[in-house]
């Protein structure tokens, strides 16, 4: 795949490879795309873009190189061996709200782990609608072998996409697993082999992007954190946002390219 940088932020690139596709590449290739302040920056800088351009109706999200990414740069912690609870504190909040700001976009987001996601950078995977992965990528939240507790959201996060049987495993033996048992263990939804894997993830985003916008951000939003609470919750919520997308120019739309065995264009009104 060849596509033209719309735009380049310190160790981020953002490019749309096809239309109302934005593709994230973490870009810092020395340190194994870890998330460095100058990325952590860029990546606020990018989603908050994102966020305000209704041209965008999907997003995906992967690493230059070999790693998707190998977690917080947290040398800085070590650096500080003195510092108060307090003002770590006060900057981890920082930096996990920064990536998980992902979660805010209303449209479909998708991790394409093209190698290692470890730590805070399988967490950033996790907070995306959907993971697919190259073969041979390796994951895991090997935070206790670090000695420390686990972080951005993790706790939250892997249980919500695994179950909490598989988080308790892999969050309490920090173990990594591979792209194969990520698969058998709901962590990603496919595997693709390495040489056509962005290809095939982008070609995806491309046919959500084809989708009808109004249908497909309700669709995210009934999703979202597990989905409803109970059957009558969804109950109430699909009699209100089925109704919305049924009263649509997009609706009509995609009956008429139904009946005349087209390919529907929708606008999102």
């Amino acid at each position: 795949m060849s596509t033209t940088p719309e735009k380049t932020l310190p160790h981020l690139r953002v490019e749309r490879p096809r239309d109302g596709v934005v593709l994230l590449t973490l870009d810092n290739t020395e340190m194994r795309n870890a998330m460095s302040d100058e990325m952590t920056s860029s990546w606020v800088t990018a989603i908050d873009g994102i966020a305000a351009d209704p041209s965008v109706r999907a997003v995906v999200v992967t690493g230059a190189g070999s790693a998707f990414c190998s977690g917080g740069n947290t040398s800085w912690i070590a650096s500080e061996p003195d510092a108060s609870v307090d003002r770590l504190r006060t900057r981890m909040l920082a930096f996990y709200r920064s990536w998980l700001s992902i979660r805010k976009l209303e449209v479909p987001t998708i991790a394409a782990i093209n190698g290692p996601a470890i730590g805070a950078g399988l967490c950033m995977a996790l907070a995306c609608d959907i993971r697919y992965a190259a073969s041979g990528a390796r994951m895991g939240v090997p935070f206790v072998k670090l000695g420390m507790h686990a972080g951005m959201a993790g706790t939250y996060l892997l249980p919500n996409v695994v179950g909490e049987a598989h988080a308790r495993d892999l969050l309490l033996t920090g173990r990594v697993v591979d792209a194969d048992e990520a698969l058998r263990l709901g962590l990603v939804s496919r595997v693709v082999e390495p040489t056509s894997f962005l290809d095939e993830v982008v070609e995806t985003a491309a046919g959500i992007a084809a989708t009808a916008p109004i249908a497909s951000k309700l669709t995210k939003l009934a999703l979202q954190g597990g989905g409803h609470a109970d059957v009558e919750s969804c109950l109430q919520w699909e009699a209100m946002a089925q109704p919305i997308t049924l009263a649509t120019e997009d609706l009509q739309e995609g009956i008429r390219a139904a009946q005349e065995k087209r390919a529907p264009e929708f606008r999102g009104r």
